[in-house]
């Protein structure tokens, strides 16, 4: 039981989930105002506005920087994971979800003219665009400096 007393004790890990929260939150929110239906699955779904994985990262970065300084080896791995993240969220798993939309297209035709193969699609919400990895971004910065 200590260990999660000491582990919550941890500013930049704090700041972090609490971050990853409230982008997941967001997400809800932005679902409920654009399709008028409250669907609790986007708290833990990827994909969507804003990225919850930008944030948390950003939130690491900034963090680590205010508590151990810009000069740390701590804020610069937390700099290149941050980097490593944002790249996979616009470019792999970004074309993941492209090809899934192409797939459950073919799969959706398919159907159509009466050739089922299945009538599971592939998840399309696996990636991000750049302006939901922007949205992540200022999610992380914002919540990081509220309660550092």
């Amino acid at each position: 039981m200590q260990f999660f007393v000491d582990l919550w004790s941890n500013g930049p890990l704090k700041c972090g989930v609490l971050s990853w929260a409230v982008a997941q939150f967001i997400k809800v929110l932005i679902n409920l105002w654009l399709n008028k239906k409250l669907d609790w699955r986007r708290c833990f779904g990827m994909g969507g506005m804003p990225s919850s994985h930008t944030s948390l990262v950003i939130s690491l970065v900034i963090s680590i920087g205010f508590q151990e300084g810009v000069q740390s080896s701590m804020f610069a791995v937390a700099l290149a994971l941050a980097a490593v993240v944002i790249y996979d969220a616009l470019g792999v798993r970004r074309e993941t979800g492209r090809q899934s939309e192409v797939l459950n297209q073919i799969i959706t035709e398919m159907l159509v003219e009466g050739k089922p193969i299945t009538e599971k699609q592939l998840k399309e919400l696996v990636g991000h665009t750049p302006l939901e990895v922007l949205g992540g971004l200022i999610v992380g910065i914002s919540v990081t400096l509220i309660f550092i």
